[in-house]
C-alpha cells in the first residue's frame, strides 16, 4: 500500500513538473489526479483547507472551471409582482405578503394584478427590460419577503414605497371583474 501511495505521489509530481510551463491539466490529466474538470468548481478547491488537504490545492485549481457569479449575488432594479386576486385562495401565502406590509419595504417593486394569471415575479435591469420571469407558486411569504432583500437592488434617498398597477380597462372601481379586486 505504501508502495502505491509513493508511486501515487511521484506520479502527480511528475505531471506537475510537466505541466509548470501550462496553467491548466488535461481533461485526462485531471481524471488521473482524481478530479473530474467539467464539474469541479474553482470555489470547492479553497475548501480543501478546511479538511487538511492542502497539498492537492495546485492541482484542483488546476482542474477547476472557473465560477459563475452565484444567483444570489445578482440583484435587479425593479421587479413586478403579477397575480390575480382570484388566484389568491389557490395562493394564500402571496395575498398574505401583498397585503401585508411587507411590499412597503421595497420601493422598487411593483405589483400587478393580470386576470387569469398564477404568481409569477418579472426581475428588471435599469432600463426597465425584463431579465428574469419566476414563478413564486410555491413560495411562502417570508421566501417572497428574503428574496426581494436579497434580490432587488437598494434604493437610496427615496421614500418607501411600492406601485401596484391594476390590469382594468374601465374606470368603475365597484365591478369587480374588471378591476380584479375581491
Amino acid at each position: 500500500m505504501n508502495k502505491f501511495v509513493l508511486l501515487l505521489c511521484s506520479f502527480v509530481a511528475f505531471i506537475s513538473c510537466l505541466k509548470s510551463a501550462h496553467s491548466e491539466f488535461t481533461v485526462a490529466e485531471c481524471r488521473e489526479l482524481g478530479f473530474i474538470k467539467t464539474q469541479l468548481m474553482c470555489s470547492n478547491c479553497d475548501k480543501l483547507d478546511d479538511f487538511g488537504l492542502e497539498a492537492i490545492k495546485p492541482h484542483c485549481k488546476q482542474c477547476c472551471t472557473q465560477d459563475q457569479q452565484p444567483a444570489a449575488q445578482r440583484t435587479y432594479a425593479k421587479a413586478i409582482l403579477e397575480v390575480c386576486t382570484c388566484k389568491f385562495r389557490a395562493y394564500p401565502q402571496i395575498q398574505a405578503f401583498i397585503q401585508s406590509g411587507r411590499p412597503a419595504k421595497f420601493p422598487n417593486l411593483q405589483i400587478k394584478y393580470v386576470r387569469g394569471l398564477d404568481p409569477i415575479v418579472k426581475l428588471l435591469d435599469a432600463s426597465g427590460k425584463v431579465q428574469e420571469t419566476l414563478s413564486i407558486t410555491k413560495w411562502n411569504t417570508d421566501t417572497v419577503e428574503e428574496f426581494f432583500e436579497t434580490h432587488l437592488a437598494k434604493e437610496s434617498g427615496g421614500k418607501s414605497s411600492y406601485s401596484v398597477v391594476e390590469d382594468a380597462s374601465d374606470e368603475d372601481d365597484d365591478d369587480f371583474l374588471r378591476t380584479n379586486k375581491i
